[in-house]
């Protein structure tokens, strides 16, 4: 028998023996503020953090998602080689995000931008009810509400017509609509799979908040739709209205999109889906596809929006619900206004998540200090994310500027290389700034001290939201 004494000095041992363990695990292969934040951690709660630690300290997949992950390589690589013939000068972010995400650029596409909530649903569905082969739909977030039925009877309606549907929804992005979704989905005959789906049995082998963050939709293997929007009402948060950014393509860049959902399809159903064909050219904007995730070896999308920033020479405009920056990111835009470029970061005023608004705000006064622009935009939640350098590169798609975005979401980007659709993102961006109040920094620090010490207290956290 232990006296109280005895088990004291084994839980002091315990403890210590985590500390040393986890100086020497925790930095491996890790950015080093998120290690900070774990080895804080370990510090002060070191078992807490070691239970933590086993559900959240690991951004990657089980070795068995990874072989399966690995086995869709062929099929990416083929689509990659056959768009490599359309564009024979890529750019260095071209070549960055080729490497990156395995897509090169290509020309001959068409591209429109779609801002308007409403008119993007109806957008969508005008081509779901033109698909004559294959409807392909993958989304964060597929509700069961007004915008949601209204997907779900158009493609019932491609259904009846033969066409093949195949709709993939995050399992934890979906929760809350999850069941009923699934069920007025395949109470229409549609093929429906939840990504990811979150079990207790598996939590060991890897944390349950790698998620699939993408919003894509194929019609024909030649249309798409990529962006920023969820199958769900503008106002499905109580008090928050969205306004989004979406983009339509056409041309052989929806076939790299394709693959994407290829890839994620076979991740979850081991089924392999029909040889993706390039379309047609259909204009000349030259556009490329950038996946990134955990799937990946390296953070993808931070890696390119680092590069965006330090290859910006005049103007950089970073739109983002979420804005918490990495040491890289944080030094790159420092160094960007230092040379001389107008750096503008448009955010929200509003707010849907406290505790990332917060750890968001303890960057606003150091942007600021540094030279920074910060726009936020008024009575709606800006959900678009998007970039723009030099009216020469435009970046829109699913991705924060965040930690979460960088390492545990999967996010697919749409790179413009095209003069005509950065200018068009460029006005779009304009009419963000027309929406939003310019922070001034001593209007900023004249907030309340118990704001400001939440503020910081959150971002102890950041690294790890």
């Amino acid at each position: 028998m232990f006296d109280a004494s005895s088990l004291a000095l084994y839980y002091l041992l315990c403890e210590w023996a985590i500390r040393l363990v986890m100086i020497v695990v925790i930095p491996m292969s890790r950015p080093p503020e998120a290690a900070r934040t774990w080895l804080l951690l370990v510090l002060f709660l070191p078992i807490p953090a070691l239970l933590a630690y086993r559900l959240l300290g690991r951004a990657r997949f089980p070795s068995w998602r990874r072989k399966r992950f690995a086995a869709t390589e062929p099929m990416r690589a083929m689509v990659a080689d056959s768009l490599a013939k359309e564009e024979s000068r890529p750019a260095s972010i071209a070549r960055l995000a080729e490497r990156l995400g395995g897509f090169p650029v290509c020309g001959g596409n068409r591209i429109g931008f779609l801002t308007d909530y409403e008119a993007a649903v109806d957008a969508l569905v005008n081509e779901i009810d033109k698909a004559v082969t294959t409807v392909h739909l993958l989304t964060y977030i597929f509700a069961d509400d007004r915008t949601g039925q209204k997907v779900a009877e158009a493609l019932a309606r491609a259904r009846n017509r033969g066409v093949e549907v195949r709709v993939m929804l995050d399992a934890l992005g979906s929760r809350a609509w999850t069941k009923r979704t699934i069920a007025m989905l395949e109470f229409r005959s549609i093929e429906a799979r939840l990504i990811l789906p979150v079990r207790l049995a598996a939590l060991h082998r890897a944390r349950g908040d790698l998620r699939n963050h993408r919003k894509l939709c194929i019609i024909d293997g030649s249309v798409g739709f990529v962006g920023s929007q969820n199958i769900v009402d503008r106002d499905f948060r109580p008090g928050i209205v969205n306004d989004e950014l979406v983009a339509r393509v056409e041309g052989p860049v929806v076939s790299a999109l394709e693959a994407v959902f290829s890839s994620d399809w076979y991740l979850e159903t081991r089924q392999e889906l029909a040889p993706i064909q390039i379309p047609k050219t259909q204009g000349e904007a030259a556009l490329q596809a950038m996946p990134s995730g955990p799937d990946f070896d390296t953070p993808g999308f931070e890696r390119l929006l680092v590069e965006l920033v330090h290859d910006a020479r005049e103007r950089l405009v970073i739109v983002s619900p979420y804005l918490i920056p990495d040491e890289a990111l944080l030094v790159a835009l420092k160094n960007a206004v230092a040379r001389g470029v107008s750096v503008d970061l448009i955010v929200s005023r509003i707010a849907d998540q406290r505790l990332v608004s917060l750890a968001q705000r303890s960057y606003y006064d150091e942007l600021m200090s540094a030279g920074i622009a910060l726009h936020r935009y008024r009575d709606r939640l800006l959900h678009a994310k998007n970039v723009s350098i030099d009216g020469r590169v435009g970046v829109i798609g699913s991705s924060n500027a965040d930690v979460r975005s960088f390492t545990l979401n999967a996010e697919i980007s749409l790179i413009l290389h095209d003069a005509s659709a950065n200018a068009t993102l460029e006005r779009i961006q304009s009419g963000y700034i027309a929406g939003s109040d310019r922070l001034g920094l001593t209007e900023w620090r004249a907030r309340r001290r118990r704001e400001r010490l939440l503020e910081n207290m959150a971002r102890l956290v950041g690294p790890l939201l």
